[in-house]
């Protein structure tokens, strides 16, 4: 099995779940939880819980937390490349549920935000032909460490590497710009965004005609539909290939949900499974990361697994 680079962020969530309506200016009883984040450090994760060798390269702060989410990635059997960063704390998310399960996060990037080139030299060993990169959209939205990610993928392109990107997130994808992310990640052999983001990228609402358009500057495409699943287009082909999501009886917790759906995608993926069948793992994965808190596989079950 091809071995996977994960390059992005690490983040601690702290997520709050009203049991009622926000009662602005005043109390709202919650459930607040503290978890293990970030997208590329949840992707490593998942990947590492499947079986799959992984390295994370990222940042941290000198803190406490970020001494801990080092330890998990260790826990899941992640290749954990952190560089310390002295002055700035490790990135914190605030994660607010309503009583509807609708989300709002409020992030702070800390150390992420300061990832160098220098980082990614210092981890050179892990770029060779026949291994594979994911790179966090985050780390290209995010302008401190846009120059570093931009120099992982010049060093992937010269070591032959397969490489996927992810589109981060919405808002401050649209508040960067759909161009300048095209035009940096152009090269990659796969793109996969939520529909919000196909949108943002191409000016189309529709996932079907925004993943053709984005075939322009990406060989292969996946949209990933909410609750109608995911679609997955390849240049060239005349139609996309449609998944539906794997029911989930109880959803305990979404936060995560794509970035579980990417770690399963992946695998199948590089594989050279069909489509529909990478497109069934991720969604599968994505049902498994909703049924308990947190974005990153529980612990207990690792544990177990080990055992």
């Amino acid at each position: 099995m091809t071995r996977v680079v994960v390059v992005g962020d690490l983040m601690t969530d702290t997520v709050a779940r009203a049991a009622y309506p926000l009662a602005k200016g005043s109390d709202t009883p919650a459930a607040v939880t503290t978890h293990g984040g970030g997208s590329g450090a949840n992707v490593a994760a998942w990947l590492a819980v499947e079986g799959i060798d992984v390295a994370f390269v990222g940042r941290r702060g000198s803190d406490i937390l970020g001494r801990n989410r080092d330890m998990e990635l260790m826990g899941y059997g992640v290749d954990a490349r952190l560089v310390m960063d002295g002055d700035r704390p490790t990135g914190t998310c605030v994660v607010m549920v309503t009583h509807k399960g609708d989300r709002t996060m409020l992030s702070d990037p800390g150390a992420n935000a300061a990832l160098l080139p220098e980082d990614i030299e210092r981890c050179r060993d892990l770029f060779s032909q026949g291994t594979h990169l994911h790179l966090s959209g985050y780390s290209l939205i995010n302008e401190g460490s846009r120059k570093a990610a931009i120099h992982t993928l010049d060093l992937a392109r010269k070591a032959q590497m397969s490489v996927s990107v992810d589109g981060g997130s919405s808002s401050p994808l649209k508040r960067m710009g759909a161009e300048p992310f095209l035009e940096w990640t152009q090269g990659a052999r796969l793109l996969v965004v939520n529909a919000k983001e196909s949108e943002i990228l191409t000016g189309r609402d529709s996932p079907e005609q925004a993943a053709k358009v984005l075939t322009a500057w990406y060989p292969q495409v996946v949209i990933k539909t909410g609750e109608d699943g995911a679609l997955w287009y390849t240049n060239g082909r005349p139609e996309p290939i449609t998944v539906a999501a794997e029911p989930v009886e109880k959803i305990a917790d979404g936060t995560g949900a794509g970035d579980a759906f990417v770690a399963g995608l992946l695998p199948s993926w590089l594989d050279g499974k069909q489509p529909a069948d990478a497109l069934t793992a991720g969604c599968r994965l994505a049902a498994r990361a909703m049924q308990h808190l947190g974005a990153r596989p529980s612990l207990d079950v690792v544990d177990n697994q080990i055992t």
